[in-house]
C-alpha cells in the first residue's frame, strides 16, 4: 500500500537532524488502493483497521500498548495492518513516554491503553506531550456502545454510573477528543482528529467502543475519502508589514544577535532561521529547550543562551546585544533560571509560530514564522559585529583535571569522554536532573540528535522516550543519561528494549538520590534507597536479546565500558551504571539551583 503523509526521508531537516517535517513540507495522506479493492463486507473494512490505516498514513508504524479487556478486539484489527507494528509496554505511563519520543522522531506518535485506568495512567505522559508540542494519538479501548446512557455501573471505573470523567480529564491535555460509540459518524471524527493532532502540533484523545472495532461500514472502504492538510500560508500584508517593521529596527542595531527556541520544531522553520542566521551574520544561539533543532556546526554559533547558566561567554554576547530576535521561545522559571535573564523588551523581536512582536512596537497576527524569515533573509543588511565581539572575547575550555590511577570517577571527566562517541548516528537522549546541565555542554557534530523533556520535566521521562525514538529511528544509536531517581520511576521498560532488539547505550548515573531537588532544596525526602541497577538489568535480560552491562568507579573502566560498547557490543543493549559521589553536580546546576530555589521561595505579595 502506497500511502504516506510525506516520508520520514522528507521529514529530515538539511541539516541532518531527525525532527519534524520539512518547513513548509505539506502533509497529505492520500490512497493508491483500488476502489474494487475492499468491499464493504470485508474484514479490511472495518472501523479497527481503517484506524490502522490512517495511523500507517499518518507516518505511524509502531503503536506503543498496554492490553486491557476493552481494546483487545481493537488491538487484533491495529496489527492485523501488515505495516503497522504492536510494541507492548509494561505500564500505559512508558508506552505515553514512548509515544511521545517517537513523535520527536517521526512528527507523529501513537499509544493504546485500555478504559480509564488505562487511560488516567497514561494521562501524565500525554499531558508532556502538549507541553512539548508534540502530536501523539491517544487511543482508549471504551466501553460497549449499548452502556452509554445507561445506570450501569462497569468495572475499571470510579463506581459511578457517569463514563466521562476519563473524557474530563483528557479535555486539558488534548486538543481535540473524540468518544467513538457509534457507527455512523466514526469516520469523520478520526479523522478531525488526526488533521487536528497534525495541524495543531498536540496530543488528541480517541475512544472507541469495545464492540465496534471488528465491525464493517461502508464508509471504512479506503478510496472515497482522501485526507490532506491544507498548507497554511502567511497574510500577505501582515507580512510584509512585520519585515518592514522589523528591518527598520535591525538596520538602527549595532550589534544584533539571533537565539533559537523550541518552538522551530512546531514552526517547521528551522531551515528558515538558518537561511536568516546565513544572510545576516548575526552571532547565532539556542535556548536549552531548542538544543538539537540548530546546527552547532554553523559558522555563527555561539552557544546555548541560559542566562546565569549559558554556556561560557554565550550569555555575554546575547544580553550585551542591542536588539536580539528570539524564534520560537517559552521564557519559563526554568528557562529563565528563576526569572533572571538580563534581557529588555525594548530591545526583543519575538518571533512565533504565528505571530511577530516588534520590541515595545505592534504585534502582527497572521505571520508565520518560516515565511517570515525567509522573507526576513532577502533583504536583511549583513551585521556580524555581535560574532566578531564573541571571538574577541571567546577564550576555549580547558580540560577537567586528570584523575590518578582508580581515582573515584568525576562527572566533569565522564563527559569529556562522552563528547568523542557522538557522530551524526548518535542521538542524545537526556533525563531530567543534572544530565540537562552535562548534556547541554556537549558540542552535538551535523546530524546527531538531541531530547530532552524541558518545559515538563517529568522525571523518569527519559526511559520510555529512549524506547519510542529508538524504535523510530532505528538507524540511529541512542545515548540516554539517566538519574537513579528517574531510572526507578520507570526502569521496566528497559525489558521492552531487549524485546525489540534495540541497540541502546544507557548511562545510568548513580549518585544516590535526586540531585537536582538537592541543588534547589535538600532534605531527607530526597534520598533514595540504592539498587544494584546493572543486576536488575541482567535479571530483566534473563539471557534473552543482547544486553550487557557494567558498573564503572573510575575513568580506566569509563573508558574501557564505552569501547566495549562501540565495539564487540555495538549491536547489543548496553547499561553502563556511573558510580559518582552524590555532591558530584555540573557548576551549572549549582548556580540555577540556587536562583530557582529563591524563586520559589518568594514571599507573598502584601495585600
Amino acid at each position: 500500500m502506497d500511502t504516506k503523509i510525506g516520508s520520514i526521508d522528507e521529514s529530515k531537516p538539511t541539516n541532518g537532524d531527525v525532527c519534524s517535517p520539512t518547513n513548509g513540507s505539506v502533509a497529505t495522506i492520500q490512497d493508491s488502493a483500488p476502489a474494487s479493492a475492499l468491499s464493504v463486507g470485508s474484514l479490511e473494512a472495518t472501523l479497527g483497521r481503517h484506524l490502522a490505516r490512517r495511523l500507517v498514513q499518518a507516518g505511524v508504524t509502531d503503536i506503543f500498548s498496554v492490553p486491557g479487556d476493552f481494546n483487545l478486539t481493537l488491538l487484533d484489527h491495529l496489527i492485523a495492518e501488515p505495516e503497522l507494528k504492536n510494541i507492548g509496554c509494561c505500564n500505559e505511563l512508558n508506552a505515553g513516554y514512548a509515544a511521545d519520543g517517537y513523535a520527536r522522531s517521526r512528527g507523529v506518535g501513537a499509544c493504546v491503553v485500555t478504559f480509564t485506568v488505562g487511560g488516567l495512567s497514561v494521562l501524565n505522559a500525554i499531558a508532556g506531550a502538549y507541553s512539548e508540542n508534540l502530536p501523539v494519538i491517544c487511543i482508549v479501548g471504551g466501553p460497549n456502545s449499548n452502556d452509554f446512557g445507561t445506570n450501569r455501573i462497569l468495572h475499571h471505573t470510579i463506581g459511578l454510573p457517569d463514563f466521562t470523567q476519563e473524557l474530563r480529564c483528557f479535555q486539558a491535555v488534548t486538543c481535540y477528543q473524540a468518544v467513538v460509540n457509534n457507527l455512523e459518524d466514526a469516520h469523520e471524527q478520526i479523522d478531525t482528529a488526526f488533521y487536528t493532532a497534525l495541524k495543531e502540533s498536540k496530543p488528541v484523545y480517541i475512544s472507541i467502543s469495545c464492540n465496534l472495532a471488528a465491525i464493517p461500514h461502508p464508509t471504512f472502504i479506503r478510496d472515497p475519502v482522501p485526507f490532506s492538510l491544507t498548507p497554511r500560508s502567511s497574510n500577505k500584508i501582515g507580512l510584509d508589514a512585520a519585515v518592514e517593521a522589523t528591518l527598520e529596527f535591525l538596520n538602527k542595531a549595532v550589534k544584533p544577535v539571533i537565539v533559537g527556541g523550541v518552538k522551530l520544531r512546531v514552526a517547521k522553520a528551522t531551515d528558515a532561521f538558518v537561511q536568516f542566521a546565513d544572510a545576516s551574520g548575526y552571532a547565532m544561539a539556542v535556548m536549552p529547550s531548542a538544543k538539537g533543532l540548530v546546527p552547532e556546526h554553523h559558522p555563527h554559533f555561539v552557544g546555548t543562551y541560559w542566562g546565569a547558566v549559558s554556556t561560557p561567554f554565550c550569555s555575554e554576547i546575547v544580553e550585551s546585544a542591542d536588539a536580539y530576535i528570539f524564534a520560537g521561545p517559552i521564557f519559563t522559571d526554568y528557562s529563565s533560571v528563576g526569572y533572571s535573564l538580563l534581557l529588555k523588551k525594548e530591545k526583543a523581536i519575538i518571533v512565533q509560530p504565528d505571530r511577530v512582536t516588534v520590541a515595545n512596537g505592534q504585534t502582527f497576527g497572521c505571520v508565520l514564522m518560516s515565511e517570515f524569515f525567509t522573507e526576513l533573509a532577502k533583504r536583511v543588511k549583513r551585521n556580524e559585529t555581535a560574532y566578531e565581539n564573541y571571538q574577541r572575547i571567546f577564550v576555549p575550555q580547558g580540560n577537567p583535571n586528570a584523575l590518578k590511577a582508580k581515582e573515584p570517577l568525576r562527572v566533569n571527566t565522564m563527559f569529556q569522554h562522552i563528547q568523542k562517541m557522538l557522530s551524526n548516528e548518535t542521538t542524545v537522549i537526556a533525563e531530567t536532573g543534572d544530565s540537562w546541565f552535562n548534556c547541554q555542554k556537549l558540542k552535538l557534530p551535523q546530524g546527531c540528535g538531541y531530547e530532552f523533556q524541558m518545559q515538563y520535566g517529568s522525571i523518569g521521562w527519559a526511559v520510555g522516550a529512549t524506547l519510542g525514538y529508538a524504535q523510530a529511528v532505528p538507524e540511529k544509536r541512542v545515548l540516554a543519561f539517566i538519574g537513579d531517581g528517574s531510572f526507578q520511576v520507570t526502569a521496566q521498560d528497559v525489558s521492552t528494549m531487549l524485546r525489540n532488539g534495540q541497540k541502546t547505550i544507557i548511562f545510568l548515573i548513580n549518585n544516590g538520590g535526586y540531585t537536582i531537588e538537592v541543588e534547589i532544596h535538600d532534605g531527607p525526602y530526597n534520598v533514595i534507597k540504592n539498587w544494584n541497577y546493572t543486576g536488575l538489568v541482567d535479571a530483566i535480560h534473563n539471557g534473552e536479546g543482547k544486553c550487557w552491562t557494567a558498573k564503572v568507579r573510575h575513568e580506566e573502566e569509563l573508558v574501557e565500558a564505552i569501547k566495549t560498547a562501540t565495539t564487540e557490543k555495538k549491536d547489543s543493549l548496553c547499561f553502563i551504571e556511573v558510580i559518582l559521589h552524590k555532591n558530584d553536580t555540573s557548576k551549572e546546576l549549582l548556580e540555577w539551583g540556587s536562583r530557582v530555589a529563591a524563586a520559589n521561595g518568594r514571599p507573598p505579595n502584601p495585600q
